[in-house]
């Protein structure tokens, strides 16, 4: 017997690039689609929704922890599940996991736990971000200083190896710590690129992104800043057309003013994507943890070490998409796309992530856009 054909309306919808009202979402042996409300097939059962919004499962690249564990504690398949679960309960379907500057044992710890949890089907895994320990020591923010170090031919022919067996990697790097020649080395491997805590010049930052770097880590914070004279990182990502930069937009991290100025600045602002830097207490109680044996206290929606110093994010996609489209002041339409559509495609083997499309099979419902913190999961159940 044939399923029904199914129509959800009453809630504007954002496929990943385009928001769309007075449609519907209708799930039938033939897929998802979205439809006016004036053209639903006949004989379909409609569940009307009061308001709210559906939107495609977001898309994180940088996730160090949630439901109270870090990554680097234990990279293993079980941590990885266990934060899977936390982001999927606020609607995050797809994320690399983010190992932060450890020891090289560790890092080969989450090459294995990465690609075990891919194998074994761990849903939203979908590669691995190396946030470190190739970094500079001069903007190492919360990162232990005794584990930087430049990256040696070790090291890259240990990338290189991951970069085969994972479907997507994602490497922090410092010019401080990496030459150009291993930049490009690495991007002409597939891996993704990022320049991030670094206090590198203008001119030094551009010779990496023509090295092959297309990317760059939580912009504004830990790298080098745009003034007068010194346009630093911020000003050379803001100058280049093709570079990525992810954002940790909670209103903490970066000034919803200083958003506003980077997204004018840009040319192509829609290269900015949105990032969580989620650490353990995501999707938890917890007050506190610890990162590479130091205590990180939770308050306020702040996560800092005893000196202040700022380590991660309490954020959700969710209240990130808020911020962005509340007190930064771009539209909503924008801002799903950040977190969803812009980081998908920067990606590779993940076909339809990010958007909502014939083979659609979970999608986020917030029903209160005036909170957009807590998610209600529509499970479309799609006949195969």
């Amino acid at each position: 017997m044939t399923p029904p054909t199914k129509a959800y309306v009453g809630a504007k919808i954002h496929d990943g690039v385009t928001l769309f009202e007075t449609h519907a979402l209708v799930v039938s042996v033939d897929g998802v689609s979205i439809l006016p409300e004036t053209d639903l097939p006949d004989a379909c059962e409609v569940t009307r929704l009061d308001d709210g919004l559906i939107a495609p499962g977001f898309v994180d690249l940088q996730v160090n922890g949630g439901g109270g564990v870090m990554f680097n504690d234990a990279p293993s398949v079980e941590t990885l599940r266990r934060i899977a679960s936390a982001h999927a309960a606020v609607g995050t379907t797809a994320f690399l996991p983010t190992l932060i500057t450890d020891t090289p044992e560790q890092t080969r710890a989450a090459f294995e736990a990465v690609e075990a949890a891919i194998r074994e089907g761990v849903d939203g895994i979908v590669g691995l971000h190396l946030e470190g320990p190739h970094l500079s020591v001069a903007r190492k923010g919360a990162h232990d200083p005794s584990l930087i170090r430049p990256m040696e031919d070790a090291d890259l022919a240990m990338l290189f190896d991951a970069s085969n067996r994972l479907p997507n990697l994602m490497v922090t790097v410092a010019p401080e710590n990496t030459s150009l020649d291993q930049i490009a080395a690495m991007a002409e491997a597939g891996i993704l690129v990022s320049l991030g805590h670094t206090d590198a010049d203008y001119a030094t930052c551009h010779a990496a992104f023509d090295a092959g770097a297309r990317f760059v880590t939580h912009l504004f914070n830990a790298m080098s800043q745009l003034t007068s004279r010194a346009p630093g990182l911020v000003g050379a990502t803001l100058d280049r057309e093709e570079v990525f930069a992810g954002l940790i937009a909670d209103g903490i991290h970066v000034d919803p003013a200083t958003i506003r100025v980077a997204l004018a600045a840009k040319p192509r602002s829609d290269r900015i994507f949105l990032v969580t830097d989620a650490m353990a207490v995501a999707g938890s109680s917890s007050d506190r943890f610890t990162l590479n044996g130091r205590e990180v206290i939770r308050r306020d929606h702040r996560l800092t070490l005893v000196d202040g110093t700022l380590a991660g994010a309490d954020l959700s996609m969710p209240r990130a998409v808020s911020v962005m489209s509340g007190a930064v002041g771009e539209s909503l339409s924008q801002s799903i796309a950040r977190a969803t559509s812009t980081p998908a495609a920067l990606l590779r083997g993940v076909d339809g992530l990010g958007r909502i499309g014939r083979d659609t099979r979970v999608v986020n419902y917030f029903r209160d856009l005036s909170r957009f913190d807590t998610s209600d999961r529509i499970l479309l159940e799609i006949p195969s």
